[in-house]
């Protein structure tokens, strides 16, 4: 059984899916970029406050599921340009106590909304 998670103290979704789904005693959280839920804006500065701000929307999806952070065992970060990845990962690290959740990292061509960094997660909440 699917279940939908949305939650208003994160970004709405901005096309034809939810921000999570809970399937069992997974929960599946959509790509967040850094959007401030408060004005639906790209968070301004350099990668790092774009980064806090996709943890920050990551987190309140998570909880609206019931679930946090350190429920997560899977995430993958998208970046449109590596040379990000060692700031992305300073503050990535801050978020997650150990062991650290599994994880990919990828550069793409280009992210919604010309965000610099997206993040998805998978929690397992047993």
């Amino acid at each position: 059984m699917r279940q939908a998670i949305s939650t208003p103290a994160a970004p709405p979704a901005i096309g034809p899916y939810s921000q999570a789904v809970r399937a069992g005693s997974f929960v599946f959280v959509s790509g967040q970029i850094p959007l401030d839920p408060g004005t639906g804006q790209m968070t301004g500065g350099d990668i790092r406050a774009q980064t806090h701000q996709v943890m920050r929307n990551l987190g309140e999806v998570l909880k609206a599921a019931g679930a946090s952070l350190d429920h997560v065992v899977r995430t993958t970060i998208y970046l449109a340009d590596m040379a990000d990845f060692a700031a992305v990962n300073d503050v990535y690290g801050g978020y997650f106590s150990t062991p650290a959740p599994a994880r990919a990292t990828v550069q793409v061509a280009r992210l919604p909304r010309d965000a610099r960094v997206e993040i998805d997660a998978v929690a397992h909440i047993g």
